[in-house]
């Protein structure tokens, strides 16, 4: 049988009478006479059954009429006559991208037949827009972007968009659907680049160049951004949440201020705004105002005792104070109420539990502390994160084994994660392989020699297996590599320090402090390097000093100026800031032992006997047992007199 597209051309008279019934098909549905339209359609089909443009424009007609078969059939038979008609593939596509949105509406979750409808759909918008000399509807390629979009062609997405955004300044909904193609390609710095040009005409983009910069972690520039955007639209309250937020990522002090401002004026319009109080009590816990945000966390749970973020912003604020068991009888409740809720996904169980087993670690329970761990990893066994912690907790229950075997699982999944692998060599070296771990770690620095924290890790297995000289050489080689990396300089000071080269330590420690001055970590450690030697006690102590501004809770910095104040013979001031130390960190066996020579030399023996006893049962880390013992001895004896 022969086929439409080869049958021989009508006579002319035939071709203009189907002409005449074409044109007055389009008068007709102009006056409203569709089914006139429809009627002279046909017979001009009937006239030239050669002529493509004629069913085509029949099937738009009954596209318009929502007549989908019918328009379907006869795009198909136009088709038939010419594959590359254009109106043609526009109806077909339009129809089939309709049937899909109608049956995912219908069946949420995914549906094979509606699959199958974006894949036509996409073929037909595709061929209608891809006609050499034709200038393809701006609808049709705006529906066949959304289409690339729900199937994830963001590459294909994106051409699209960016002509339509150009050609189309007025289409609202252009410049974030361009914004979710570039998202979704992972081309965030395109999406920057063209927002940045963007939003001198459109300031209402202003919102969404902030949320690429957020992507990007590019804080000061979401700042600003946003601050742009909450002045166009001063009413917008998630706009000024947003920004809020990104004052707190950029960790200045006058910024985490000046977003604690904003947020106290979000809540004085929506009290009962769950993510502005959540915000607010971390802004106020970073400002130190703990009481404050004490009460915004608590005030957040009375509000909504279901979810999980008033008890995890409290969480954070009592281990600011080091108030452990007081996170514990907080959190406790908590999750036993989010286990026992059938409408719990586990989501808040696994921001919870984390913090519970640091609570008991830090009370050194650490039995206690493994279950809650174990339990968290059951939630999110994929999370690296949560692994960690968990490898961790075997650590520190002296597991050893066990941690060296969950990282080495975890690692199978994920062979380039670095913290895994220093675990892993940790875990090692405490279960008497230090080779092991050793080889592990050197592996690490070949594989990824640009990672500073790969030669960090190694020097400090060195160090920990008495091959000092060579963790000095892979720091003083990281350092060459890595000019301006601090962690580098801070671990080859403390190196240097483990092997008495006190002078070459200092001037590391200087170096550091030098180009970072409120590196609090460094002060400490360079202030309570010379207060163990009973060297330079006032600069000791001023070193200090600046780090307890920085952080005034760190119960290790105040432990350092009570010893430094101990050196001295100041034992009152030594006294104040021990015991405040002693009190905090109750398992740390060095701060109970500090404590415990402060006691015994102001004749206090009995309370000197029972901190080094605490400090016998404590971490264990860098103490001599035989000498805590003997002091120990010496206070009975002193009691006996």
């Amino acid at each position: 049988m022969v086929g439409l597209a080869l049958q021989a051309a009508p006579p002319a008279q035939d071709r203009a009478g189907a002409y005449n019934q074409f044109m007055l098909a389009r008068h007709l549905e102009a006056n409203d006479d569709v089914p006139g339209a429809m009627a002279a359609y046909q017979r001009a089909m009937t006239l030239d059954p050669t002529s493509a443009d004629i069913p085509a424009e029949l099937a738009a007609l009954y596209m318009r009429q929502s007549r989908a078969k019918e328009a379907l059939d006869t795009a198909d038979q136009a088709l038939k006559i010419s594959p590359t008609n254009v109106e043609a593939h526009r109806v077909a596509g339009i129809i089939y991208a309709a049937m899909a949105e109608s049956r995912r509406g219908a069946q949420p979750g995914g549906d094979a037949a509606a699959d199958e409808n974006v894949k036509k759909a996409i073929a037909h918008l595709a061929a209608a827009i891809d006609q050499p000399d034709t200038e393809s509807d701006p609808n049709v390629r705006a529906t066949l972007a959304r289409l690339y979009l729900g199937t994830g062609a963001y590459d294909k997405a994106i051409p699209l968009l960016s002509d339509l955004v150009k050609q189309e300044p007025g289409w609202p909904e252009g410049p974030g659907l361009l914004a979710e193609a570039y998202a979704g390609a992972g081309r965030n710095a395109d999406a920057i680049a063209w927002l940045e040009d963007a939003v001198a005409d459109d300031p209402a983009l202003y919102a969404t160049l902030g949320e690429f910069y957020d992507r990007e972690h590019r804080s000061k520039e979401a700042v600003d951004a946003y601050g742009h955007a909450v002045a166009s639209a001063p009413g917008n309250v998630d706009l000024k949440v947003r920004y809020a937020s990104a004052l707190m990522s950029t960790q200045a002090r006058a910024d985490v201020a000046k977003a604690r401002d904003v947020l106290k004026d979000i809540l004085a319009e929506r009290p009962k705004d769950g993510r502005s109080q959540y915000l607010l009590s971390q802004a106020l816990r970073r400002l130190g105002d703990l009481d404050a945000a004490e009460s915004s966390a608590r005030a957040l749970i009375a509000a909504n005792a279901k979810s999980p973020w008033g008890y995890y912003a409290l969480a954070e604020t009592l281990e600011e104070r080091h108030q452990y068991q007081g996170v514990i009888d907080a959190l406790a409740p908590a999750v036993a109420s989010f286990r026992a809720s059938s409408a719990s996904d586990g989501f808040e169980l696994g921001l919870l539990l984390p913090h519970l087993g640091f609570a008991y670690q830090e009370l050194g329970q650490h039995a206690k502390a493994l279950p809650f761990f174990e339990e968290a990893h059951r939630l999110a066994p994929a999370d690296p994160a949560v692994t960690g912690y968990l490898i961790q907790a075997n650590l520190a229950a002296k597991k050893y084994a066990a941690a060296a075997d969950l990282a080495k699982a975890a690692l199978a999944d994920g062979p380039d994660d670095q913290r895994l692998v220093q675990l892993e060599a940790q875990a090692l070296r405490q279960d008497g392989k230090p080779d092991q771990g050793i080889a592990l770690l050197e592996g690490a620095v070949q594989a990824h020699g640009d990672d500073p924290t790969a030669y960090v890790a190694l020097a400090q297995l060195y160090s920990d297996a008495d091959r000092g000289a060579q963790a000095v050489k892979v720091l003083e080689d990281a350092s060459g590599k890595f000019p301006g990396d601090q962690s580098i300089a801070f671990e080859l000071g403390a190196v240097l320090d483990k092997q008495k080269r006190f002078a070459d330590a200092e001037q590391a420690f200087k170096g550091v402090i030098a180009r970072e001055p409120e590196n609090a970590a460094a002060l400490n450690y360079l202030g309570y390097m010379l207060a163990e030697r009973g060297d330079r006690l006032d600069e000791s102590v001023g070193y200090i000093k600046r780090a307890l501004e920085l952080e005034p809770e760190n119960g290790s910095y105040l432990d350092s100026l009570g010893w430094a104040y101990f050196k001295a013979d100041k034992l009152d001031l030594a006294e104040a800031n021990l015991k405040r130390a002693a009190d905090q960190m109750t398992t740390n066996s060095v701060v109970q032992d500090h404590y415990g020579d402060l006691l015994f030399k102001r004749g206090r023996f009995d309370q000197a006997i029972a901190a080094w006893t605490r400090a016998l049962a404590g971490d264990g880390d860098s103490i001599d047992r035989a000498a805590i013992d003997k002091k120990i001895r010496s206070a009975r004896q002193k009691l006996k007199k």
